[in-house]
């Protein structure tokens, strides 16, 4: 299995086509019938599976339409490693003004 702290974005791309793609087979589906079931065209489905390739909104229509949108739950959540994490991922981010109205402001 690829170490996606060593991999470039090439090769994660391929990977995660790959395992789409074993999990497309485990589950006994042919290529049409997954890009039926998400609502994607067979040649974009191809695509993703062999290199990777496809748009955010197509991988996760593909993830979908395997029934493995609760695997992409836990994606990018917050790892907490100690209290003083806890603490500052507790707090509401900051608010920023738009930097037009900075600009603006610094004219006046």
């Amino acid at each position: 299995m690829l170490d996606f702290g060593f991999a470039n974005e090439q090769e994660i791309r391929a990977e995660l086509g790959k395992r789409l793609q074993q999990q497309r087979l485990t589950q006994g589906l042919t290529q049409a019938d997954l890009a039926q079931r998400a609502g994607i065209g067979l040649s974009t489905l191809k695509l993703l599976e062999k290199k990777g390739q496809c748009t955010l909104e197509n991988f996760v229509r593909a993830t979908m339409g395997l029934g493995l949108a609760d695997d992409l739950q836990s994606l990018f959540a917050l790892k907490v490693r100690s209290i003083a994490a806890m603490e500052k991922a507790s707090q509401q981010p900051r608010q920023r003004a738009p930097r037009a109205r900075k600009i603006r402001e610094s004219f006046k």
